[in-house]
């Protein structure tokens, strides 16, 4: 299976094609094949080729292992997560960071978001919602993003995968219930023992004032709770038209070029590129 590849063997297939094939170009390194499709969507495929690492412990031991080689012209792009947050991220300086959480925030700080709503949502009802939309799915999801970063501090090892977000986000208003927050994802990760008081204690020792919560959620929890809101809060569809995977896909394809180059992480690129002459990405 491809997406059990070790890094050395992900870093001997780009040797591979450097040498074998001949290939004097650049190499963007990504964490799965999601990302590589947005990747691949904004490079010039004359001048760089994109190659999945499949995890991304695997894009930073790939780049370890091509670094100690002298490996020139390989750069590596992965989700900032909650490193950003807690300033434990590795130093490497072909090695990036998204702006934001994860690539999907990235798409939703971004105008494909009115692109999305325009194609699935109601207009009427967008207009009627009177708030900000990208600000209430920050509101909901920062609560999930201060979970799931307690989880992985404290090692509660809790399950977020599969996740009935209708149990706990309130369908009109968007707003969610920590309470039945705590409770579906006790019973999702079958560790009912849990102490709540304890865990929301937890959650609150991360908090601080000048915390930016593009950094705290996760952009899968934003879009399932935009799905929920596009079946009644903002839209008429029913679930299955906007499941989770359609909307990451649309928001994919309604990222432009245009969006990207006002991001951090494209001024970041130009200035790796700068540092790497010849080797170019766009």
């Amino acid at each position: 299976m491809t997406n059990n590849l070790k890094p050395d063997r992900i870093a001997n297939r780009i040797r591979l094609l450097r040498t074998q094939s001949k290939y004097t170009g650049s190499f963007v390194i990504a964490e799965g094949d999601t990302d590589a499709r947005v990747w691949k969507n904004l490079i010039d495929s004359t001048k760089c080729r994109v190659e999945i690492a499949y995890n991304k412990d695997n894009v930073v031991k790939v780049l370890n292992i091509l670094g100690k080689d002298n490996f020139a012209g390989v750069l590596a792009i992965v989700d900032a997560d909650f490193w950003i947050l807690e300033g434990t991220f590795p130093s490497n300086p072909n090695l990036l960071f998204t702006d934001t959480h994860d690539l999907e925030t990235m798409l939703l700080k971004s105008p494909a978001l009115e692109k999305v709503l325009s194609e699935h949502g109601s207009e009427q009802k967008v207009k009627d919602f009177g708030k900000d939309i990208r600000q209430t799915l920050l509101e909901s999801a920062k609560v999930i993003g201060y979970l799931r970063w307690a989880s992985l501090k404290f090692n509660y090892a809790l399950k977020f995968e599969g996740l009935a977000f209708s149990k706990f986000i309130d369908d009109k208003t968007l707003a969610l219930n920590e309470s039945k927050l705590l409770q579906t994802v006790k019973n999702n990760s079958q560790k009912l023992g849990l102490d709540e008081v304890e865990i929301i204690a937890k959650m609150d020792s991360l908090k601080a004032n000048d915390q930016d919560m593009w950094y705290v959620c996760c952009g899968h929890d934003m879009i399932c709770i935009l799905s929920i809101a596009l079946c009644k809060a903002l839209g008429t569809r029913n679930s299955k038209q906007v499941e989770s995977d359609v909307l990451e896909k649309d928001l994919r394809l309604a990222y432009e070029s245009s969006h990207f180059r006002l991001t951090q992480l494209y001024t970041a690129i130009q200035d790796w590129e700068k540092t790497n002459q010849p080797f170019r990405t766009f």
